[in-house]
């Protein structure tokens, strides 16, 4: 008989879930971002993905996402130590490796460890400098994972900023980006204009993994005070939805340059969403990393203020729940996609 060498996944919500079991279970099918790869270093990682605690770390150079809980004791093994050969318990020693099998217990060095003495491992991709996984992949499929445009393309600087956690739910997150009409309202110290409200008329097209949208306008995407723009003209911003939780924004600047950005909604709980945001760009590339880091921060900040504050937490699908204005083609077609999932409400009160 072979050898198996990841435990089956379990079929369970975890303990204290804040979802519907039949929402949870929808969720848990997609790939989400739960670190960044460059914080992978000298101790593993603790972080939480539809409520269940996960630990990322590298064992003998491969990235491993598995369940946060050493099976000997119950220590989260985020509170231990990384090590070349795995993540270290910091309570009896014990090491875990690749495939989530204790490789050492240092109170035994002799003894192989049990078959028991594993955790729950969960398939790990790196990409866009995020590292991405399943709690409930389909056997055999593929990771199915947002494109990015222009990401690996000649002459466009990648770049992964910090994540932020929100606390608000990833659907509320979502339809904020996806959203056009709140620029001259929200984002006047970033790079809003107040004396730009309207919003012309725009179409949201459905596609196998969502929708996408062309937004015409003449509000610019350079910051507050950097005179850059040329007069007259339309700005394009292109939307690519990607059911349930990530988006991407392709901006276009005068000329040939490009902006675009990756909306990746985490959702660690219903009520609290960890937002990664990869973005590319071939224009001042030589200007200091930090420099995007800070304005996408203070962007972010301006959003996460509206979205904590937005009742009810969850989003309604039901589109006599709340009014709606012509200018929220996307948000309604993003609605509109989460309920052709089978979702509800997401979130038990």
């Amino acid at each position: 008989m072979a050898t198996q060498l990841r435990p089956p996944v379990p079929d369970y919500v975890p303990r204290g879930s804040t979802f519907d079991p039949d929402d949870w279970a929808i969720l848990a099918k997609h790939w989400y971002p739960v670190a960044l790869v460059r914080e992978l270093g000298d101790k593993p990682v603790g972080t939480k993905l539809l409520d269940e605690p996960l630990v990322v770390y590298r064992a003998n150079g491969k990235i491993v996402v598995a369940g946060d809980i050493c099976p000997h004791r119950g220590v989260p093994l985020s509170l231990g130590t990384q090590t070349e050969a795995g993540v270290v318990c910091a309570y009896h020693g014990l090491r875990f490796g690749a495939d989530g099998r204790c490789n050492h217990i240092p109170a035994s060095p002799d003894r192989a460890a049990p078959d028991r003495m594993r955790v729950t491992t969960y398939p790990a991709v790196e990409r866009y400098g995020l590292v991405w996984t399943c709690l409930r992949p389909e056997a055999g499929a593929d990771p199915v994972i947002c494109p990015m445009p222009h990401w690996d393309d000649e002459g466009f600087q990648q770049i992964t900023c910090p994540w932020i956690d929100i606390h608000g739910f990833a659907g509320r997150q979502m339809e904020g980006f996806l959203d056009v009409a709140h620029f001259a309202f929200v984002h006047t110290a970033t790079f809003g204009d107040a004396n730009n409200a309207e919003v012309p008329a725009y179409k949201a097209i459905k596609t196998e993994d969502g929708f996408y949208a062309d937004y015409w306008s003449s509000v610019g995407n350079y910051p507050i005070g950097v005179e850059k723009g040329v007069p007259g003209f339309d700005w394009l911003r292109h939307f690519e939805c990607f059911l349930p939780f990530t988006a991407t924004l392709t901006i276009h600047f005068p000329g040939k340059d490009r902006l675009v950005i990756m909306n990746a909604a985490s959702p660690v709980s219903a009520k609290v969403t960890r937002l990664f945001a990869p973005i590319g760009r071939n224009f001042d590339t030589d200007r200091p990393v930090q420099e995007v880091y800070d304005f996408n921060q203070r962007v972010f900040e301006e959003d996460k203020a509206i979205v904590e504050a937005q009742m009810p937490e969850c989003l309604p699908l039901d589109p006599m729940m709340e009014a709606h204005i012509p200018a929220d083609m996307s948000s309604m077609a993003y609605r509109r996609g989460l309920k052709d999932m089978g979702l509800s409400r997401f979130f038990t009160a």
